[in-house]
């Protein structure tokens, strides 16, 4: 099968859009300080614009969080355009050695369709109940199920994850190994990987990671109705009844959350649905503009970068062909050329170096699970070294710029990550660690005063709203 390599290049006129609007895109994303790590958007098949706010690069993937359950969800249709399962196949029927002692009336009528539409009748998200044991499945299969499935919308990750063990046992493949000759060999996604359950099945609610103009290739996809270099990898009818309403999930008209649920798919104002992921990941087909944005970030309020969206891109797309405004296209060039998100940048270094080289401090009780930290400091570098729960970890901070290591430091795998350290002054260290194949920047206040430290962590996005807590530590 023929395959294009990567999607072709435009100028934005020449797909009929005003670069001025992407260049006010940008200004915006800086305006409301949206940490935005890569976005490229299609019109008409070519990407007309793409950038990367260094240290985020091309070549890099990102972790999708719940944009893996679009691919997921995508599994689940190739498998059942194959013949070999149906929408409405109950859940229990695969897996009848994982059966409660008591099936309830309303889990013996749960489907495919069901865990699909986020409609399974569960109350709330199984997906933390669901990890008490390594067996996920039968964690999921003995929770209560409330409602009637199909009857009430709740967001639930533990749903596609029991798609993808419902896809593993009907193939005896992992979601990648399913989608590699169907999916990802066509699109030419190289690399692709996936998180898995202490079993061995791929999660599918969330641990993919790919990169940016795969998201934007997929998306592309969506928008070809399935076709690819003439082929229709995916059937025109899932396409279709994948990205159309299939239960509501709210009556809000002003909240994209709230337009309605598809299969792992949201409905957008606008016309337009979506994939998306915690922090920031998007996937958003435009039909009507015959458009698809995507984009990685970490932000909280993933709402505000589509409402950027709305105001500045959506205005951008015409129907016809631009005449093309040299200035305005000179001003684009300039900003995406100029897309970083630099490291602090305060004090070079301090007279505190020396007495505090190599020494161990000694952490009191701290919900990071750290025991000592040490600093030794060179004349580019500071390199921390840290003992917690889970090992040592040495971490290299360059001197007001970044340096890059391999760490697993926060992480349940190992993770690229850039690091940088300044003095704020003489006797606060800022170390700033940010994970360039994931939404998260870990910032770390070290003081030092008088033979004791107190340091402090903040994380630019995080699932929970606790605020940071002091840690007090002396030398040992």
């Amino acid at each position: 099968m023929s395959a294009i390599r990567s999607l072709p290049r435009s100028q934005p006129e020449r797909q009929g859009i005003a670069s001025s609007l992407i260049t006010s895109f940008l200004k915006e994303v800086k305006d409301r300080s949206l940490e935005l790590h890569s976005f490229i958007l299609v019109r008409h098949g070519h990407v007309v614009s793409e950038g990367w706010w260094t240290p985020y690069l091309p070549e890099r993937p990102h972790m999708l969080f719940s944009l893996s359950k679009s691919f997921a969800s995508t599994a689940i249709g190739l498998l059942v355009g194959e013949g070999r399962i149906s929408f409405d196949d109950r859940v229990i029927s695969f897996f009848p050695e994982d059966m409660p002692p008591e099936v309830s009336p309303h889990l013996a009528v749960m489907t495919i369709r069901h865990l699909l539409m986020m409609g399974t009748g569960h109350a709330a998200d199984t997906s933390g109940k669901m990890q008490s044991t390594e067996n996920w499945i039968n964690n999921f299969l003995n929770l209560p199920v409330e409602h009637e499935p199909g009857t009430h919308f709740v967001y639930n990750s533990g749903a596609t994850y029991m798609l993808s063990a419902i896809l593993q046992k009907v193939t005896d493949q992992t979601l990648l190994e399913y989608l590699q000759p169907r999916l990802l060999e066509p699109l030419d996604i190289q690399g692709a990987t996936w998180e898995s359950c202490p079993r061995g099945i791929h999660i599918g609610g969330w641990g993919m990671k790919i990169k940016t103009e795969d998201i934007a290739k997929f998306g592309q996809l969506y928008l070809q109705k399935g076709q690819w270099a003439g082929y229709q990898l995916i059937p025109e009818s899932w396409v279709e009844e994948a990205t159309t309403k299939q239960i509501s999930n709210d009556s809000s008209t002003n909240n994209d959350w709230a337009q309605g649920y598809g299969y792992q798919f949201w409905r957008c104002r606008h016309g337009a649905y979506r994939g998306d992921g915690a922090f920031g990941q998007f996937c958003v087909v435009l039909p009507e503009q015959d458009a698809v944005i995507a984009i990685t970030s970490g932000v909280n309020n993933m709402q505000d970068v589509l409402d950027t969206i709305w105001e500045h891109l959506l205005p951008a797309m015409k129907s016809e062909v631009l005449s093309v405004d040299l200035e305005a296209s000179e001003s684009l060039t300039n900003a995406l050329q100029g897309l970083s998100l630099e490291p602090p940048r305060v004090l070079l270094s301090s007279t505190l170096e020396k007495s505090l080289s190599g020494i161990e401090f000694e952490l009191e009780e701290n919900e990071e699970q750290i025991q000592t930290l040490s600093i030794d400091f060179t004349e580019n570098s500071a390199n921390v070294t840290i003992q917690n729960n889970t090992g040592k970890h040495t971490v290299c901070f360059g001197r007001n710029e970044w340096f890059e290591g391999t760490y697993t430091l926060h992480m349940r795998q190992e993770n690229v990550a850039v690091g940088s350290a300044t003095w704020q002054d003489s006797n606060t260290l800022l170390l700033t660690l940010r994970y360039v194949e994931a939404p998260f920047c870990v910032t770390v206040v070290c003081t030092f005063n008088d033979g004791s430290l107190q340091m402090q962590f903040r994380q630019n996005v995080s699932f929970g709203n606790e605020e940071p807590k002091w840690i007090k530590g002396k030398i040992r």
